[in-house]
């Protein structure tokens, strides 16, 4: 029998929008907490932040080939060697293929989804990592980017998580093999709220990047 935490959502993926040909697939992954074992609320505003990236997507990528979903958490935090959000990142990856099978994934996660769609970038389907404010603990693994793209976007004033962590992360993925971008971003610090627009849209030429391995920006693997 599984215990109170173990049990799985009927449901994990929330589709957001089914484009009239589907070419690729976005799966975005809120923010969190490290340590929470209580549902996320209905409001989620976690959740919700991800929203006008969605958006973004639909609006600036050319054609209507972009399936985008969201991860739906079964917890608020991270907990610990649980790691909650990997789990449901998995489920959620693998409910998209049983959905639209073959296509080729991107991961959006911002600052604890960030960390999450790190650590689930393994599976076959991903294609690459977006990780907006990241949160980059010290020794997490990264040889499950191999082969994959990563690109940070980071404030360095963000109090919340670290730049100076996450760009650490992401220069030792480019040493197991990784393709990796990083960007300083100006502003916005942790919730992404000033300057918005920037991270909108450069959020969405990051999956361009992934997708086509065109850089992102002339000079963006050797800042930070």
């Amino acid at each position: 029998m599984r215990g109170p935490h173990t049990a799985l959502p009927p449901v994990a993926l929330e589709v957001l929008h089914v484009p009239a040909r589907m070419r690729v697939a976005v799966l975005l992954l809120p923010g969190g907490r490290s340590e929470d074992r209580t549902a996320p609320t209905r409001l989620d505003l976690p959740a919700r932040r991800m929203t006008p990236f969605a958006r973004a997507l639909r609006r600036r990528l050319p054609g209507d080939v972009v399936l985008t979903a969201r991860v739906r958490y079964r917890y608020r935090g991270w907990n610990g060697q649980d790691a909650h959000p990997v789990q449901d990142a998995g489920r959620a990856l693998e409910e998209l293929a049983s959905f639209a099978p073959g296509l080729p994934v991107v991961l959006i996660g911002h600052s604890m989804g960030g960390r999450a769609a790190i650590a689930a970038a393994g599976r076959p389907q991903v294609r690459g990592v977006v990780a907006l404010a990241p949160w980059c603990p010290p020794g997490d693994p990264v040889d499950q980017l191999a082969g994959r793209s990563l690109v940070v976007l980071h404030d360095r004033r963000d109090r919340v998580t670290s730049a100076v962590e996450s760009f650490a992360l992401a220069r030792r993925a480019a040493a197991a093999g990784a393709r990796v971008e990083l960007v300083p971003m100006p502003r916005g610090r942790h919730a992404m709220l000033r300057n918005a627009s920037m991270w909108h849209r450069l959020t969405v030429e990051a999956v361009a990047s992934v997708l086509t391995g065109v850089p992102l920006l002339p000079a963006a693997s050797s800042r930070g």
